[in-house]
């Protein structure tokens, strides 16, 4: 039972790693092409608009996590179809779609200005931020699509598509960009196509009508929609988290150091996008596993899925650190085609630091992807809320006034220490009055 209980987390947690890797490869090249054309005004604007990607992929995250919630454990008590759980969600995918679409018609000027572009930055990060509310849709579909496929057993095909669109994304920054020259329009129109073939591989899955969700007309059901709202709150907030972070740090980095500054800190945020695909890989392959195991009972299942994430979570973060410090000034030299000396020392200096911060952030992660998959959601939306607001804002503003600079990189240290003593204390709480599980 234990060797087959191992070889299902390997198989799960090591495709959705490779999936998300891939993801955060086409942000990275993304980053790459733009600073290689643009230089360091083109990374600040980058830097801007990309927290309008995080919120819809959030939304993407919250509906497709929470459906798939919803589908694995009707699926597994035999209650109910899984055709409402996939519909439901886009049912929610078509409104959210609607409500983007309207604000990138109507808000795209304000919405970059609030960000933080200037006379400089405006005009690029217009263009990323209305290019991404055109095309939310696709992001959002693709990602239901993404779990739904996943906790039907075939996270291979997941996999699969996510590697060939991200692959197909950077082919398609280089052709935009260089050949036809077409800037920041070309380097966001690349991203933004890219759940498009996502799409496109995945329905492949329907093929022999071994499907156990399907596509068909149905009225809404209200309560339903709000549980998979609810059940997908959790990975909502976990990418706000990020949205909030780094527009947080692009305002009090903007006031200590300007453009320059905030360009280093998107050398620091793009590198970090590979920690994060790393931890919510291994959060999305613990997922469909925790769901099953807790919807059958098999309470000793679930707790060797989290001891094997939690081990996960060390041998990452061993792997990230150590990659940092050798290789720092190695890493920031790629996104440094200018070779500006202040943006080299900053981000430098930063990226050491602020890495140190995944052991914790890791565990954090974890937690909010594994008791969502236990229904404990209160507990993953607290720590969720934790570490994208309400320890992190505070922390940023103190320690950049006590450090500077430093103290923006030490806040995330900080802030993911304090919200991992928190968790626990909450866990050990938790199991003094009823079981976790």
């Amino acid at each position: 039972m234990k060797s087959n209980l191992s070889r299902n987390f390997i198989k799960y947690t090591t495709s959705n790693m490779l999936a998300m890797l891939g993801v955060s490869f086409y942000v990275v090249a993304d980053t790459f092409f733009i600073a290689k054309v643009l230089g360091p005004v083109g990374l600040t604007a980058l830097n801007f608009a990309i927290v309008i990607f995080f919120l819809i992929h959030g939304i993407g995250l919250m509906l497709g996590t929470g459906g798939a919630i919803d589908f694995s454990v009707r699926v597994s008590r035999k209650d109910g179809s899984g055709d409402d759980s996939f519909m439901s969600a886009m049912t929610l995918a078509a409104l959210f779609s609607l409500g983007f679409i309207l604000v990138g018609a109507i808000f795209s000027k304000d919405i970059s200005l609030f960000l933080g572009a200037d006379d400089t930055t405006f005009a690029s990060t217009q263009i990323y931020v209305k290019t991404l509310l055109y095309f939310a849709p696709f992001f959002i579909a693709n990602n239901i699509m993404l779990a739904f496929v996943r906790n039907d057993h075939n996270p291979t095909l997941s996999m699969n598509a996510m590697l060939i669109s991200s692959m197909a994304n950077i082919a398609l920054d280089y052709i935009f960009m260089f050949p036809l020259g077409m800037g920041m329009f070309g380097a966001v129109l690349a991203t933004s196509l890219s759940p498009v073939i996502s799409l496109m591989i995945l329905m492949l899955h329907f093929r022999g009508g071994k499907s156990r969700f399907k596509f068909h007309l149905k009225k809404p059901n209200f309560p339903h929609l709000k549980r998979i709202m609810k059940l997908g709150t959790p990975a909502l907030i976990t990418e706000l988290a990020a949205a909030i972070t780094m527009f947080t740090f692009n305002l009090v980095i903007m006031g200590l150091a300007g453009n320059i500054g905030v360009a280093a800190y998107g050398v620091i945020a793009n590198v970090a996008v590979f920690a994060t695909a790393l931890y919510g890989g291994l959060g999305q392959g613990v997922q469909p596993l925790a769901s099953r195991y807790f919807a059958l009972g098999d309470e000793k299942s679930l707790k060797h899925t989290l001891k094997y994430g939690v081990i996960t979570v060390f041998l990452i973060a061993f792997l990230l650190v150590g990659t940092v410090f050798l290789f720092s000034e190695q890493i920031v030299a790629i996104f440094n085609e200018e070779n500006n000396r202040e943006l080299a020392n900053i981000a430098n200096h930063g990226i050491r630091i602020y890495f140190m911060g995944f052991f914790f952030g890791g565990l954090n992660i974890l937690s909010i992807s594994y008791l969502s998959a236990v229904l404990k959601t209160r507990g993953a939306v607290a720590v969720s809320v934790l570490r994208s607001s309400i320890v992190l804002i505070p922390m940023v503003l103190l320690l950049s006034q006590i450090w500077g600079l430093t103290g923006i990189w030490f806040s995330f240290i900080v802030t993911e220490f304090i919200v991992f003593l928190l968790t626990l204390a909450g866990i050990r709480h938790s199991k003094n009055k009823v079981k976790l599980v």
